[in-house]
């Protein structure tokens, strides 16, 4: 539960500096641990990239929680 977490959380930073990227060309990581060669700003992009793979297995597991709350609350589009 706190690595998925964690890894949200890395991947909404990632996908804001992405953005960043793409909409005004500036690199928020580069700029705040000194350039995309440094060896903190490799860690963080390293760090983005894997908490992004983690992610992908949200999207295939299930909760038992939300399941039996989605399941419980009757819906016309089920």
């Amino acid at each position: 539960m706190i690595m998925d977490r964690i890894a949200l959380i890395l991947a909404i930073v990632g996908g804001l500096n992405w953005g960043s990227i793409g909409l005004f060309r500036f690199d928020i990581v580069a700029w705040l641990f000194g350039g995309q060669t440094a060896t903190v700003s490799r860690v963080v992009y390293t760090l983005v990239g894997l908490a992004a793979l983690w992610c992908i297995s949200l999207l295939f597991r299930s909760d038992a929680v939300t399941d039996a709350l989605y399941f419980a609350v009757p819906s016309p589009w089920r």
